[in-house]
């Protein structure tokens, strides 16, 4: 779906002006996304597939919910919408804490030039996974790992049959650490 978006300066200011997503893309636009780790108390991460479907990695595993932030909403507003939509789960503002906003600033071959600042919040899974609905054309699959199997996913990246996106090593272990540190 090619949405129309937010434009934001590097350090996530916004401008004023909105574009269609596939032309955020093609001219490397700065525009902010919603990831949202949803983690049990006993000590799992939910992950999600993406679609077989997706220009930009397909069929590899990662944060549980992402999506770009539509014109005029909030960023929050778009993290509860993205859920929604991706794994059909209701959430609301206060279910969200924030960790952190990243830079991931990547060009690929395909000519996506993607400028994004992913504000990243967890998020206390409270359901059995039996209960998520993926998202067709966005999510391939989910599943729930233990913080030991997340680590050494995250420890063997790279070389783990393409299970996480490689560049995201830094992000993926300050991330559990956060939902660590959360549950303790």
């Amino acid at each position: 779906m090619d949405e129309l978006i937010d434009i934001v300066d590097a350090n996530g200011n916004p401008t004023g002006e909105s574009e269609l997503k596939s032309v955020i893309h093609k001219k490397g636009l700065y525009h902010n996304t919603a990831h949202i780790w949803f983690y049990t108390k006993k000590g799992e991460v939910l992950l999600s597939q993406r679609s077989a479907e997706k220009v930009i990695c397909p069929l590899m595993w990662d944060v549980s919910v992402a999506g770009h932030i539509d014109s005029g909403e909030t960023i929050k507003q778009g993290a509860i919408r993205e859920t929604q939509e991706e794994i059909s789960l209701n959430i609301s503002e206060t279910d969200l804490a924030k960790i952190g906003v990243f830079e991931c600033f990547q060009s690929y071959d395909n000519g996506i030039n993607d400028n994004e600042l992913h504000n990243t919040f967890i998020c206390e899974l409270k359901v059995p996974l039996s209960e998520l609905i993926p998202q067709k054309g966005e999510v391939e699959a989910l599943k729930i790992v233990t913080f030991d199997e997340f680590n050494q996913l995250i420890e063997n990246i790279g070389n783990n049959g393409n299970h996480f996106v490689p560049s995201n090593k830094e992000y993926y272990q300050f991330v559990l650490q956060k939902i660590i540190e959360t549950i303790n």
